[in-house]
């Protein structure tokens, strides 16, 4: 993934939108590409048919998703996933940054997301006290999308993943520890390991994230 590596970062604070313009930025390449999206006030990105499906959501500011029936209006926090061979396009009257990422057909998609239904991604799992919740959301021999809910006091002991990985902090805040230094995560922002980088997580209170994982 083409994103710094180590440090608490933010992709709304460092992809504004640019005045009359749509920004994009691809961080990972592939069937299942990453791609950041800045949309400037009252610009359009116009309905095209796609062969796949296109998880959206929301870092700051407002879009509507259209094309067929009714537009769906997304705000910070939310997130649609997008049909397939139906025109869908994209547009923000306020402005707004966004991620988006492919999801082919064949991919594995937990039931709990329909196409064109609007969500909160920290919505769909709960917490359990004592406990750390995990929801599998897609997954591919290439990529993983995990959803993970810690209860206070809870966290996951120094580990390492086999491939790159990127936490997207959904609810509250968190304790990184990586390559033994001590990073604060708070909801809205993200931090990126290194293929095999060493890790930690203590959540401070309840937190919840979003965990891509590059198996590739």
């Amino acid at each position: 993934m083409k994103e710094k590596v180590g440090e608490v970062f933010s992709i709304a604070r460092e992809n504004p939108p640019v005045r009359g313009c749509t920004v994009s930025k691809q961080i990972h390449p592939g069937e299942n590409a990453v791609i950041y999206f800045s949309m400037a006030e009252r610009t359009d990105i116009s309905a095209e048919l796609y062969p796949y499906h296109k998880l959206l959501f929301v870092a700051e500011g407002e879009i509507e998703v259209y094309g067929t029936g009714e537009g769906k209006f997304l705000s910070k926090g939310q997130a649609i996933l997008t049909p397939v061979e139906k025109p869908v396009g994209i547009r923000s009257e306020k402005g707004a940054v966004y991620t988006e990422i492919s999801i082919r057909r064949e991919d594995f998609m937990n039931e709990a997301v329909k196409a064109g239904e609007v969500f909160r991604l920290a919505d769909l799992l709960p917490y359990q006290e004592g406990k750390i919740v995990n929801m599998d959301l897609m997954h591919n021999e290439k990529m993983k999308f995990v959803l993970m809910s810690f209860s206070e006091g809870t966290g996951l002991s120094e580990h390492a993943a086999p491939g790159e990985a990127m936490v997207f902090a959904l609810e509250g805040e968190a304790v990184i520890q990586y390559e033994g230094v001590d990073h604060v995560i708070h909801a809205g922002e993200e931090f990126h390991f290194a293929k095999a980088g060493r890790h930690a997580v203590t959540a401070k209170g309840n937190f919840k994230m979003a965990l891509l994982i590059s198996l590739a």
